[in-house]
């Protein structure tokens, strides 16, 4: 079978110094798969790259032409303040019509997956007003409403509760392919001696 996304010796960087280096990855369909290293280790950059957002500075990323991705991000990253619901939230993954009118279906779809995620009756809240958990769970609904092939997790389970986390990593959608990365902590990596 076909992999949905292939790594050739990449190697990736914001400077001089490369964040990540010779990298070999193939990601077959159906696949779950874990990036597990310290801060700084380059899990996000691998992340990038993969999502297409970073440029190699060696090798090739090669995609499956039709493969379509879903991405949950750092909740470090998002700004709370931005004016939007959660519905709203979870509609921007939408492609094939122009925003910001939704049709009954997707609003069905929306309530649906906000359902299966645990978040039924939140669709009109701001995002802000919810907890970390919930907030994390916004994001996962927005990348699971485009039927992803491939998933892409930024530490989705930094910042919340262990209640949480098991029910993140539980909800996933095991149709699709997943890439998750988590930040451990050096006093808890493996010793190379």
């Amino acid at each position: 079978m076909e992999a949905l996304i292939e790594f050739d010796h990449v190697s990736c960087g914001y400077g001089a110094a490369p964040v990540i280096e010779d990298v070999h990855l193939s990601i077959a369909p159906g696949s779950f798969i874990g990036v597990v290293g310290p801060s700084g280790s380059g899990k996000t950059t691998l992340l990038r790259a993969l999502l297409g957002t970073v440029s190699p500075v060696h090798g090739e990323v090669r995609r499956r032409s039709s493969v379509r991705l879903g991405y949950v991000p750092q909740v470090e990253t998002v700004d709370w303040n931005f004016p939007v619901t959660v519905g709203e939230v979870v509609l921007m993954t939408r492609t094939q019509r122009p925003w910001p009118r939704a049709t009954k279906d997707e609003l069905r779809q929306v309530d649906e997956t906000l359902e299966r995620l645990g978040l039924a009756g939140l669709a009109k809240r701001h995002i802000r007003e919810l907890s970390g958990g919930q907030q994390q769970r916004v994001f996962l609904a927005r990348a699971l409403l485009q039927r992803p092939d491939l998933l892409v997790l930024d530490e989705p389970t930094s910042g919340v509760d262990v209640r949480t986390r098991h029910e993140i990593l539980h909800v996933l959608d095991r149709k699709s392919t997943c890439l998750n990365s988590s930040h451990v902590s050096e006093s808890r990596m493996p010793s190379s001696a």
